[in-house]
């Protein structure tokens, strides 16, 4: 969608509606009187004033119904030149004609730039003050204090109208930015949500289902050994451990479903180098060290939430100007190394367990690491950067059934490089 045109006239309140019709009511109602008064009074140029006031009706109801006039600052300048001159010659005929110098106060500072605006108050008020002096002979105070009272009353209540409208609009600007914000917060939210879930279901699966159909599966081979070959219970027990095959493959089939998106379509290694390449701000390298090997799908996913969780904080409060990401194969263990050369903290400050608000906080990252049997460590001191450093054990036997199984299916505790 493209965005508005910053020139386009905004709709009208209905303060401003109300404002405008006062205007219109107020002009047209002041040329009224001049014309009443001229042919009442029985003026020697009554004729001339009944004209010239519906010219000048006639010309400001024109201006009023021509879009162009309330677009375009030239157009409005024209405008309000050929009402001008209208207006100079009733005045010339009629001194009624001063009356109107108050609603074209407020029309030529509407229409015209705050500068040229004031000007043209200016040359109004002095008009209107030589009009009097010449309708009436001797001058008086009240001959320029009237003239020149209205045009600064004028001035002031444009001024104070304008700085409300900007204030309004500013607060308005402000409401839109909350609400999109807070839109935006609660899709993030809700896919933070969708990620979170699909993970606990992938550790649920692996953990109970696709655990207790592999414990299945070797008892039934060990019984199916255990008995003396062409007994009758030999070829259900081969059945009943295919079917338990078959299903411990659809485990692991939605386990790999569930999957978290950046690793789905590469290893631990790929999404972390990608990782790196896409974090805004520092530059992020990213390093491998030792002999990489398939990890079970809870160890990754571990593993990647807490270098986004370290980057993530690294962006927000390191002001760091470079940072490493280091995986590390061991022959017992894997490790991850978060460094960075940021304006480090106090580690003592801060909270020592998750608090349940967001997902990148160091309590968050200490807990999965936990949870997997491992350690999680902070190393920083202000001024002096910050390490993050956290270390898994390879499991021994999780995943002993790979060993018994000589085709497993791929997934969560046997998956294949990718």
């Amino acid at each position: 969608m493209a965005p508005p045109d910053p020139r386009a006239p905004r709709a009208l309140t209905p303060v401003s509606k109300v404002l405008r019709l006062c205007l219109h009511a107020l002009l047209l109602g002041l040329l009224a009187l001049a014309a009443g008064r001229a042919v009442a009074d029985a003026a020697p140029r009554s004729g001339w004033v009944v004209g010239l006031c519906a010219v000048l009706a006639a010309v400001y109801a024109a201006g009023v119904r021509t879009p162009a006039v309330h677009r375009s600052p030239r157009a409005g300048a024209v405008w309000l030149a050929v009402l001008g001159a209208a207006w100079a010659g009733l005045l010339a005929v009629s001194p009624d004609g001063l009356w109107i110098a108050f609603p074209l106060y407020f029309l030529e500072l509407h229409l015209l730039r705050l500068r040229w605006g004031v000007t043209a108050v200016a040359v109004t008020a002095c008009a209107a003050i030589g009009g009097f002096l010449a309708h009436s002979g001797p001058a008086t105070p009240g001959a320029f204090l009237g003239p020149l009272l209205g045009g600064g009353v004028a001035v002031a209540t444009v001024l104070g109208y304008q700085a409300l409208y900007r204030e309004s609009e500013r607060r308005r600007e402000l409401i839109e930015e909350l609400l999109a914000t807070r839109a935006e917060l609660a899709v993030a939210e809700r896919g933070a949500g969708i990620l979170a879930e699909r993970e606990r279901l992938a550790r649920e699966i692996h953990d109970t289902l696709a655990q207790g159909l592999s414990s299945i599966q070797l008892l039934l081979r060990a019984a199916e050994r255990a008995l003396p070959a062409g007994a009758p219970a030999v070829e259900h027990i081969a059945r009943a451990r295919e079917a338990a095959q078959d299903n411990l493959a659809e485990a692991r089939r939605f386990v790999r479903a569930l999957t978290p998106p950046d690793l789905e379509h590469g290893s631990l290694a790929a999404a972390l180098e990608r990782l790196c390449a896409g974090v805004p701000g520092p530059r992020v390298r990213f390093s491998l060290s030792g002999t990489p090997r398939v990890l079970p799908t809870p160890y990754e996913v571990a593993l990647l939430r807490i270098a986004q969780s370290a980057l993530a904080n690294v962006v927000r409060h390191a002001r760091a100007g470079r940072a490493e990401i280091t995986l590390t194969f061991m022959d017992s263990s894997v490790t991850l190394d978060v460094v960075d050369d940021g304006r480090g903290f106090d580690p003592s400050s801060a909270p020592a367990a998750p608090s349940g608000q967001g997902g990148f906080g160091l309590p968050a990252m200490r807990a999965r690491a936990e949870t997997l049997g491992g350690l999680f460590t902070v190393e920083s001191d202000p001024g002096q950067g910050t390490a993050v450093a956290v270390t898994l054990p390879l499991p021994v036997d999780a995943y002993a059934d790979t060993a018994a199984d000589p085709d497993p299916a791929p997934g969560l505790g046997a998956r294949s490089p990718r």
